[in-house]
């Protein structure tokens, strides 16, 4: 598996509940642009329209040395999965405060661009904080680790 790109920002603004693994539909020179690590997942999210899956706000730079056929950069693209698990991911997210979010996108063994959706409840500033503070206080305890040799 070669990760392509991680959406940092999910983690930090999300509580991630469930991971599931989508296929995604590329047009034209999309895979290679995708290969080239030029997407980005920052603002994207994933809707379930009439019984499929799409992946909105998804920002794939055109290709460098594509022609007049190039993608739309922010087009929604579909995204595959067993027609159960979209009904089941459906109710899930018709839940208060469920959303589907895309964590990352990579290169699986046979080479297939697949994405890493996530069933996720939005964070409220409080545990926004508490993660930050814990996660500082576990640098600091490494540093001091560190600093005696034990590590």
């Amino acid at each position: 598996m070669k990760l392509i790109a991680r959406n940092k920002k999910a983690f930090h603004d999300f509580e991630v509940l469930e991971k599931l693994e989508a296929g995604i539909v590329c047009q034209g020179t999309e895979v290679k642009s995708i290969r080239e690590g030029r997407i980005n997942l920052k603002e994207a999210y994933a809707v379930v329209k009439r019984g499929e899956l799409w992946l909105v706000d998804c920002h794939v730079s055109p290709y460098t040395h594509g022609n007049i056929y190039n993608h739309d950069p922010v087009r929604r693209r579909k995204l595959l999965m067993h027609r159960r698990e979209i009904h089941r991911l459906h109710a899930k997210v018709a839940e208060k405060g469920m959303t589907l979010v895309p964590l990352a996108v990579y290169l699986n063994e046979k080479g297939r661009i697949k994405v890493e959706l996530g069933v996720c409840k939005g964070k409220k500033t409080v545990d926004k904080r508490a993660d930050e503070q814990e996660r500082t206080e576990k640098r600091e305890i490494q540093k001091i680790l560190k600093e005696k040799g034990f590590r």
